[in-house]
C-alpha cells in the first residue's frame, strides 16, 4: 500500500520547518509499506492538485497531524480526499483533545475515517496494517493491557533514514539560487533546517500551552548515543550533498534537565557532531555559565525563549512565574557574549495588559542585544486550563475560532483591553520590530564585528517578517527588499570587503608559499 503524510498549512501564515511527526512515522512504517510524504507549508497545493496527486500516486490511505491553527485546513483537505473514496486517519494535539470534532460525533460533519489519539509511535504499525485489510477502526489509543495510557519510551529511538529521505521540498535556498551556487561550489547547493526530538514531555503546565496535557509532565529523554549518531549522519548528508544542516531541537524545554543536557552537549562535542542548532529553553535554565559554554562549543546560534510578558502579575495568571522578568536581560547578554541569540515570544491580551503594552515591550527590547521578537495574541486552545477558564467566565467569543483561523485575531475579550485595542497593539509591535529602521540598529549593535554576524541577523529579520506576516507572492517580497535596501547594501559591503581582505591575505601569502617551496 501506498501512504501519504500530509501536514497542511493554515494558508496565511507560513512554518520554516518541517514538522517531525512526517519523518519519525514514516521511520515507523512496516516496510512492505511505501511512505510519500508532503508539507502545505514548503510544497503549497490547493485541494483540487492534492486529490490528483493522490490518484496519479495510487495513496491508499492518508495521514494528516494538524495542530489547533492548521485544523480548519485540515479538515477541508480531508473531506476532499474522502469524497475521491480514500480513507483518512487523523492525529495531533487538537485531535486528541476533540476527536468527536474530526469523527462528525459532536453535531458537525465527519471529515476523516479514524483518528489516532496522543502520541502515535506505538499505533501507527497498527494503523497501516488494518487500512490495508480494509478494517480500519475509528479511534487508536495508546494503552497499555490494563487499558491504562501508555507514554512511549523513547529507547530505543526509531533511526530515521536522513539519507534516504527526499528532502527537496524542505530546501530553504530559493530555487532561482542554486544553479548559481552549484556552479561556483559555495557549500551552500542547499539549506535544511532538520528537527529532531531529544525528550518529550513538560513538568512545568503553563496554562495556555497543551504540550504538558499532550506529552505529560514526565520527562523522557532518548540516549546521548543515538542523538549522537543522527547528528553525524545528518553532518556526512550535508557534506554529500554540499549543502548546510541546521538542526532545530523541537524539545519543548530542551534544557528541563540541566545535568542531562550537558551531558548530551559534552557528548556532541567529543564526537565532533557539531552542526548549527537551534532550542527552546526556559530563561530560567539560562543562569547557568556553564550550560551556556557547552551549547555555544557544541553549535547553538539560536535559542527560542518564552519570555510573554515583562508583568509578573501577568506570568503568575498563566502558571510561569518561573519567568523572571529582571533575568531577561542578563540571560540575553550571557548568550550574546557567546555569539547565541534570541527568538523571545511575547503574547499580548493577558489578563493584566492594559493599552500601550506594546510601546513597554518595545523599550525594553531596544535595550538587549539584538533578538527576533514574536507576537501573539492569547490563544485560548481546547483542553488547556485557559480555555476552560475563560469558557466558564463567559469571555470566549469564538468557542471555536479554529473553523475559522484569522491571524492575531481574538477569541476571547481581554480584561482590561478591547479586542481593538489588542490588535493595535500587536500590529504596532510587529510593524516597530521589522521596520527597516530597526533592522538597521540591529545591525549597529555588530560594527566592527563579523560580517556573517550581520548577514545572518538581516536573513532572519528579513525571513521573519516573512513568516508572521501574510506575505507570499513576489511584489510583497520585491517591496519590502526595496524598503530594506540600506541595511542590505550595508550588508553586502561588508561582505565584499572582508572578502577583498581575504583576497588581499591570500594573494600576500603565495610568494612566501613558493619560496619555501624552491627553498
Amino acid at each position: 500500500m501506498r501512504i501519504l503524510l500530509y501536514n497542511p498549512d493554515n494558508g496565511i501564515t507560513r512554518n520554516f520547518m518541517p514538522h517531525l511527526w512526517m519523518f519519525l512515522l514514516k521511520a515507523l512504517t512496516p516496510p512492505e509499506h511505501e511512505v510519500l510524504l508532503i508539507d502545505g507549508n514548503a510544497k503549497p497545493l490547493d485541494d483540487e492538485q492534492l486529490v490528483e496527486y493522490i490518484k496519479r500516486e495510487k495513496i491508499g490511505l492518508v495521514g494528516i497531524g494538524a495542530m489547533t491553527r492548521m485544523v480548519a485546513k485540515a479538515y477541508r483537505v480531508a473531506d476532499a480526499i474522502r469524497a475521491a473514496g480514500v480513507p483518512v486517519v487523523m492525529g495531533g494535539p487538537h485531535v486528541t483533545e476533540l476527536p468527536d470534532e474530526a469523527l462528525g460525533k459532536d453535531g458537525g460533519p465527519r471529515h476523516c475515517d479514524a483518528v489516532a489519539l496522543g502520541e502515535a509511535d506505538e499505533t501507527w504499525p497498527r494503523i497501516v496494517e488494518d487500512a490495508a485489510r480494509g478494517e480500519l477502526k475509528e479511534i487508536y489509543t495508546p494503552v497499555d493491557e490494563t487499558g491504562k495510557e501508555r507514554k512511549p519510551s523513547l529507547q530505543p529511538y526509531p533511526t530515521i533514514p536522513w539519507e534516504e529521505m527526499e528532502l527537496e521540498q524542505f530546501d530553504m535556498v530559493p530555487k532561482p539560487v542554486r544553479p548559481l551556487l552549484r556552479r561556483y561550489g559555495s557549500g551552500w547547493e542547499s539549506l535544511h533546517l532538520i528537527p529532531i526530538e531529544s525528550g518529550r514531555g513538560c513538568p512545568y503546565g503553563c496554562e495556555f500551552c497543551t504540550v504538558t496535557g499532550f506529552f505529560g509532565d514526565s520527562i523522557r529523554f532518548r540516549s546521548n548515543e543515538s542523538i549522537v549518531e543522527e547528528l553525524l549522519r545528518l553532518k556526512r548528508r550535508a557534506r554529500k550533498a554540499r549543502g548546510q544542516v541546521m538542526v532545530f531541537f523541537i524539545d519543548d524545554n530542551f534544557a528541563i534537565n540541566i545535568k542531562r543536557t550537558k551531558s548530551l552537549l559534552r557528548d556532541i562535542i567529543a564526537a565532533n557532531a557539531q552542526l548549527p542548532w537551534i532550542a527552546q529553553i526556559s530563561a530560567n535554565l539560562l543562569r547557568d555559565e556553564e550550560l551556556v559554554d557547552l551549547m555555544a562549543e557544541s553549535g547553538c546560534v539560536w535559542v527560542f525563549i518564552g519570555m510573554e510578558s515583562l508583568d509578573p502579575a501577568n506570568l503568575a495568571d498563566v502558571n510561569k512565574s518561573f519567568n523572571k522578568p529582571a533575568e531577561y536581560a542578563p540571560v540575553l547578554n550571557r548568550l550574546a557574549q557567546r555569539n547565541i541569540y534570541a527568538i523571545t515570544s511575547f503574547i499580548f491580551g493577558l489578563d493584566n495588559d492594559t493599552p500601550g503594552v506594546a510601546d513597554r515591550t518595545l523599550e525594553q527590547i531596544a535595550q538587549w542585544p539584538p533578538v527576533m521578537p514574536v507576537f501573539s495574541p492569547l490563544v485560548p486552545l481546547p483542553g488547556t486550563p485557559t480555555y476552560n477558564k475563560l469558557g466558564a467566565e463567559g469571555r470566549l467569543t469564538r468557542p471555536k475560532h479554529w473553523l475559522n483561523f484569522k491571524h492575531n485575531c481574538m477569541a476571547h475579550t481581554p480584561m482590561k483591553m478591547t479586542i481593538s485595542e489588542t490588535r493595535a497593539e500587536l500590529d504596532k509591535a510587529w510593524s516597530t520590530s521589522y521596520s527597516p529602521r530597526s533592522n538597521e540598529r540591529a545591525l549597529d549593535w555588530f560594527a566592527g564585528g563579523k560580517a556573517n554576524q550581520q548577514i545572518m541577523h538581516l536573513i532572519m529579520r528579513m525571513f521573519f517578517r516573512g513568516i508572521y506576516f501574510p506575505q507570499r507572492n513576489t511584489r510583497v517580497w520585491t517591496k519590502l527588499v526595496a524598503q530594506n535596501r540600506r541595511p542590505i547594501l550595508r550588508v553586502i559591503k561588508k561582505g565584499y570587503d572582508k572578502y577583498k581582505e581575504q583576497r588581499k591575505t591570500m594573494a600576500a601569502a603565495v610568494p612566501s608559499r613558493s619560496f619555501s617551496k624552491s627553498a
